[in-house]
């Protein structure tokens, strides 16, 4: 194995991997003297734990003929050399080696230009998201994040959890969509042994679990409206009370809340308690779609592709084709980031080359037509860029642009509010 400076010669897998550990190697070269090595499997968890180095096999012209060890080294390993060793022939390879693995090393290592907050993203969009983020991020105040299904609103509440003063604390998630309507007031607030049948100790809820920390409640606008009062309760008071009992616990937490519905219109539909959404409204933001995001699709899809074929077993595949970068670029992606991830891995485990081809990744010729954008989209859409565009030509001072767009204070927020645009 050869990092840039120094060659270190092992005898076993188990020496290799403690070299590994403390060095990073540009080109690892193995010898295989026997046509089925009885370290194999050990060879393949090696090269699978190593993304960033490039494998060589050394082969004799006995070991080469055996059909047992073709495919394992195509899958394997960058190039193989036959002994006896041509120095020059072997410099070149070893050359070749080292140059892809300084481009995938590059590929691997952090980029400051990428993202924030453990996040990808460096469209215009995200780099605007980032900046309201920023002052967000430690403020303890609560947080209303908006945006389509899939857009990585958990991703945006576990990197305000581990950016804020509240980091060593714990951060608890509850998907008010997924737990049913009889169950969620046990799973919020907890119980008592014998507050119910089938109670038979007690339980901590996920209020009383999140203090000290922070609290994400996801999708809150399917929260029973019964249970939006005791919330509402919580917020104010700052205790909670288990079912079956009569004691008030304090509770100290960060309440973050998720939505891609539209709370104002929940409201209005009385679906959705005021008093409540003006509590949690406190600070707003929106997570753009990925149809808004630009050149971060591309840059994503590549991202999730290297993660998951380097935690693949016997993976091949180094990238996409050209066509399938078109078709990721072209694709509006209504699953959102979430249905980018699937079917990059989708297409990891069906390629059977080592780019990953449109076809691979589930795409039919229906799926690339430009889909009809609807007068309400377009209208909504439109609407947006103007509020917006106004807002930052008054420096978001909301009287100003009231003015500007011939409408009252009141109803520019209300405006603001159903778009979810947050200043």
């Amino acid at each position: 194995m050869a990092d840039s400076r120094v060659l270190h010669c092992v005898e076993s897998v188990a020496a290799a991997k403690e070299i590994l550990r403390a060095n990073h190697c540009s080109v690892g070269l193995v010898v295989f003297d026997s046509p089925e090595p009885a370290f194999r499997e050990e060879i393949e968890q090696l090269i699978s734990a190593t993304p960033t180095t490039e494998w060589i096999a050394i082969v004799t012209r006995t070991t080469i003929g055996y059909k047992a060890l073709h495919a394992f080294i195509l899958n394997a390993f960058h190039d193989f050399h036959t002994l006896p060793v041509d120095p020059q022939r072997l410099a070149m390879t070893i050359g070749h080696a080292c140059g892809r693995a300084g481009l995938r090393l590059a590929l691997a290592a952090p980029d400051n230009a990428s993202g924030r907050f453990g996040i990808l993203g460096a469209s215009p969009a995200m780099t605007d998201f980032f900046r309201k983020l920023e002052k967000v991020v430690d403020a303890d105040l609560p947080v209303l994040i908006g945006g389509e299904s899939g857009t990585g609103k958990e991703l945006v509440a576990k990197a305000m959890h581990g950016h804020s003063s509240r980091s060593q604390r714990p951060f608890v998630v509850v998907n008010c969509a997924a737990i049913p309507a009889n169950l969620i007031q046990a799973e919020l607030f907890g119980y008592e042994k014998g507050a119910f049948t089938g109670a038979t100790e007690r339980k901590i809820g996920k209020i009383e679990a999140a203090n000290g920390g922070l609290l994400f409640l996801d999708e809150i606008g399917d929260l029973p409206l019964e249970l939006q009062g005791n919330l509402l309760r919580v917020l104010q008071e700052r205790t909670i009370m288990r079912l079956g009992s009569t004691q008030a616990i304090p509770v100290d937490f960060r309440l973050v809340a998720a939505t891609h519905v539209d709370l104002h219109e929940a409201m209005v539909a009385k679906r959705f308690r005021e008093d409540l959404f003006y509590r949690l409204n406190v600070i707003q933001l929106h997570l753009p779609p990925l149809r808004e995001r630009g050149g971060d699709i591309a840059m994503l899809a590549e991202t999730v592709l290297r993660n998951f074929a380097s935690a693949t077993p016997k993976c091949r595949v180094a990238g996409f084709t050209a066509e399938a970068l078109r078709t990721v670029n072209s694709y509006p992606w209504p699953g959102n980031v979430r249905e980018l991830i699937n079917r990059v891995r989708r297409g990891v485990i069906m390629s059977e080359g080592r780019l990953v081809g449109s076809a691979d990744m589930g795409f039919e010729a229906a799926d690339l037509e430009p889909s009809a954008v609807t007068l309400e989209a377009a209208r909504a859409s439109f609407e947006r860029d103007i509020v917006e565009t106004s807002l930052r030509a008054n420096s978001n001072n909301v009287s100003k642009t009231a003015r500007q767009l011939g409408i009252s204070r009141v109803t520019l927020y209300r405006v603001m509010n159903r778009l979810q645009i947050a200043l």
